[in-house]
């Protein structure tokens, strides 16, 4: 009788093998693969997991996501799609075109009300929200290692004749003055910030509205002989490089700054390293009204039989929406969250700066999409763009005739 009321209360608890009800599986497409992101993204995997989720990991490594992004094409087109992936700005609304995507409506009951109405936009297709936003990054940041900045007797670089006297110094010291890795995506953030040194409405103009007045006027071509003399203080040995051991030669003094996101920052706490004692933030020069935003998301899949989001997925969605969730991938990741209104007392002061920054930026018309991180335009103009710039980057190519050309692949179809 002890047996069978044993049996009977393991059946009542769904224990019994054959009985219970296995966890269903998400599969989750990224490709944060560093030290600072793996251990974000860990935050994500685990809150999932208590709530009886299996989270099957497929991650692939490429701070740009273009291998992903292929990785996907290929899943989708095999008909076995992640049941989420990666994806951001207007990437979100050429999958769900295809009626591929699942709405997650049921979990984004008040997103509207505590996302940035340019976010909130970004992950809606026809009045339905289809993406799942994670937390803001600036890409606009320079970061420069303060033992070394110290040693110049120098001040965070606000201009360009600033920042190549800064430069000048920091190579006289021993120093590679900037670290760079030579991959496409790293060559067009670095473009990117020179265009938005020229002004907010320049780079609306150029970049958001792919305007030819301005894509072929005197000023673009003083961005390419700014980005080309930026280069003449590259290490020899950058191509190739991926972003985060760039960001490990500045940590460890062997360069003085380098141009990239604040997801770099990420790799700084996970080497114990403090903003403002081992190393500083700063706006690129020029750009401190300015606020190019790289807003990662998940989108959601229809699995084999379904038109509508599974259980699974719409948990997922949910709980990266939520206020703990947000605080702590940030803090892990590097980033501040998308979420409006999320208490920023834990941050530190380079995350603090940027969320003034992007208030600012808001309210002054400075809050504007990256091209170099997939939120301006479609991946035809934006690589078309990209091969422009790094042709000019990695060539002896006057800039004139790089301005051309980027005219010409803004025209791009």
């Amino acid at each position: 009788m002890k047996v069978r009321a044993i049996i009977g209360a393991l059946c009542a608890a769904g224990m019994v093998y054959g009985t219970a009800q296995a966890a269903e599986q998400v599969e989750v497409l990224h490709w944060w693969t560093s030290g600072g992101e793996a251990k974000a993204v860990g935050v994500l995997k685990d809150d999932l997991d208590k709530q009886g989720y299996q989270w099957k990991d497929y991650a692939v490594a490429g701070g740009g996501g273009a291998a992903a992004m292929t990785a996907l094409k290929t899943q989708v087109i095999s008909g076995n799609p992640p049941s989420a992936a990666q994806i951001k700005g207007p990437l979100i609304q050429e999958w769900a075109q295809q009626d591929v995507l699942v709405p997650i409506d049921a979990a984004a009951t008040d997103w509207d009300k505590n996302l940035p109405p340019a976010i909130d936009k970004i992950i809606k297709y026809q009045g339905k929200t289809v993406g799942a936003p994670f937390s803001v990054h600036r890409v606009n940041w320079l970061w420069i290692n303060k033992a070394a900045l110290d040693k110049a007797g120098a001040q965070p670089p606000k201009t360009w004749p600033e920042f190549f006297a800064l430069a000048d110094k920091f190579k006289a010291a021993g120093l590679i003055p900037v670290a760079a890795g030579g991959q496409p995506w790293q060559d067009l953030t670095l473009w990117e910030d020179v265009v938005l040194s020229q002004g907010n409405d320049f780079y609306k103009k150029a970049i958001v509205d792919l305007d030819q007045k301005t894509l072929t006027s005197e000023q673009m071509v003083q961005v390419f002989d700014t980005v080309r003399k930026i280069t003449t203080y590259f290490d020899k040995g950058h191509a190739g490089r991926d972003w985060n051991l760039a960001t490990s030669m500045v940590i460890q003094g062997k360069a003085g700054m380098q141009f990239m996101g604040d997801w770099a920052k990420g790799e700084f706490a996970n080497a114990s390293k403090v903003p403002g004692k081992d190393y500083v933030c700063s706006p690129a020069p020029g750009s401190e009204k300015g606020y190019t935003f790289n807003v990662d998301s998940f989108v959601f899949f229809k699995e084999k039989g379904q038109s509508a989001a599974t259980p699974g997925q719409l948990a997922l969605a949910k709980t990266i929406m939520t206020p703990d969730f947000q605080e702590q991938f940030s803090l892990y990741k590097g980033s501040i969250p998308v979420r409006l209104g999320v208490n920023m007392d834990k941050f530190d002061d380079c995350a603090k700066a940027s969320y003034a920054d992007e208030q600012s930026a808001i309210k002054g018309g400075g809050y504007v999409p990256s091209l170099a991180h997939g939120m301006a335009q479609g991946d035809a103009v934006a690589g078309a763009i990209t091969d422009v710039v790094t042709k000019f980057m990695n060539s002896d190519e006057d800039s004139k005739t790089a301005v051309a050309e980027l005219a010409k692949a803004a025209k791009t179809k």
